[in-house]
């Protein structure tokens, strides 16, 4: 935006583009989502578990696109619509995690919850791929960088359009689904994992140990993924040299080539008999946040003339985190069972406060872009964290149902059918 010349102000003789903002005008720009996101993840899970997904996602995703295509229009007249509007960008995003849990609880069988939760997450990969991708030459293009945001909303629409043609709240109401199926779908779930009105045990639910380890070290992961999808494009181009164009595509395979490895952890995590539940949550969560915070703290003292090998430790951080389905994800639903679209929901609320975890650290910690010592204590204080997280999920994690989850009666395959 700042290199867009067609909008000038001259200061000091020198032509400079209104599109340029100081370290606070960024910050404030990314607090924004945050703000939004963190405002709204109540709202909207009470919208989605009263409403269900289908609607309630459908209007936020219209209000996304119609948000993403107003935001070059009023980052040309004026900042603060353009922090409305990333305000109102968060608040749509935070109906994501909603979503995710509750067709979780209602689609997935017990023995493929890792798979369903890795391929309803692997969306930041994949949006990574083509965002960053397909920026960075509509940037380096003719059009310039205004229709990036007018293509992303169009297909926007054209997703959410699907989304409100295909899916159904309840495999139950699905015509597409057979007898067969739906047994598959609810066995082993209890009479209170298919009651759409439980009540929901708040108090004991945000007090379980458990569920709160879950979100530690589901707040440091996704403090690190947001930190690599904000500003590895900008440590890519001004510590490391690659231009624009390299840089867009670099990013977008290290955030996106994690995908296939996401979806073959989880296959392995649900299907392998030979270790218990708690055992292979532990393994995959090490591998996810404490591995990964291990390589990303390493990755500090690399020096920048050896920019390939840095790229290729991200490439092996961001394959270690790809594993997390098979961690705090799977104890999340496998703990709180039919609760578990409240504590992956609330997975949102911790992506909301992560928003602000990187651009807090970068603004304290790197006043000059280009200085790669400034960022050393960047990643030390996310990859140290990671791995403090992990180290105490080892002595707290569980396979086993909460107290919290009373009725846990498993149904019998003929009366699932129902």
């Amino acid at each position: 935006m700042q290199e867009d010349l067609t909008d000038f102000v001259v200061v000091n003789g020198t032509k400079t583009s209104i599109y340029t903002y100081d370290g606070d005008h960024k910050k404030y720009i990314m607090w924004a989502v945050g703000a939004g996101t963190v405002l709204g993840t109540v709202p909207t899970n009470w919208l989605v578990v009263k409403f269900g997904a289908k609607w309630t996602f459908l209007v936020a995703g219209l209000i996304s696109a119609a948000s993403t295509a107003l935001i070059p229009l009023a980052a040309k007249y004026d900042y603060y619509l353009l922090l409305f509007l990333r305000f109102v960008q968060g608040f749509a995003y935070s109906t994501d995690f909603a979503a995710i849990g509750i067709i979780t609880v209602r689609w997935a069988p017990l023995n493929e919850v890792a798979l369903f939760l890795a391929i309803l997450t692997c969306f930041t990969g994949a949006a990574s791929i083509i965002t960053n991708s397909v920026t960075g030459f509509i940037c380096e293009s003719s059009f310039g960088w205004k229709y990036a945001y007018y293509l992303h909303a169009f297909v926007g629409l054209i997703l959410f359009a699907l989304w409100a043609a295909f899916y159904m709240d309840d495999p139950q109401d699905s015509k597409r689904v057979s007898e067969r199926e739906l047994t598959g779908i609810h066995k082993n779930k209890s009479a209170a994992h298919l009651d759409k009105k439980s009540d929901i045990p708040y108090t004991k639910l945000f007090t379980s140990p458990v569920v709160l380890i879950i979100w530690l070290n589901a707040f440091f992961e996704m403090s690190a993924v947001i930190f690599f999808t904000t500003y590895l494009p900008i440590y890519f181009h001004q510590v490391l040299g690659f231009s624009i164009q390299q840089t867009g595509v670099i990013v977008a395979i290290i955030l996106g080539v994690n995908i296939p490895l996401r979806l073959a952890s989880a296959t392995f995590s649900d299907r392998i008999t030979f270790l218990t539940e708690k055992t292979k949550i532990i393994i995959f969560n090490s591998i996810s946040v404490g591995l990964s915070g291990l390589l990303l703290a390493c990755t500090a003292f690399i020096p920048s003339q050896f920019n390939v090998e840095i790229c290729w430790y991200f490439v092996g951080i961001m394959m270690c985190i790809s594993v997390n389905c098979g961690g705090f994800y799977k104890c999340a639903a496998l703990h709180a069972r039919q609760h578990a679209h409240i504590v992956i929901a609330a997975i949102q609320f911790t992506k909301c406060l992560a928003l602000f975890t990187g651009p807090t650290l970068v603004a304290f910690y790197v006043k000059v872009e280009s200085n790669q010592s400034q960022w050393i204590p960047v990643y030390l204080c996310l990859g140290l964290s990671m791995f403090a997280a992990n180290l105490i999920s080892v002595f707290v994690f569980t396979d086993e149902p909460a107290k919290w989850t009373e009725k846990y009666t498993e149904v019998p395959l003929e009366e699932a059918k129902c």
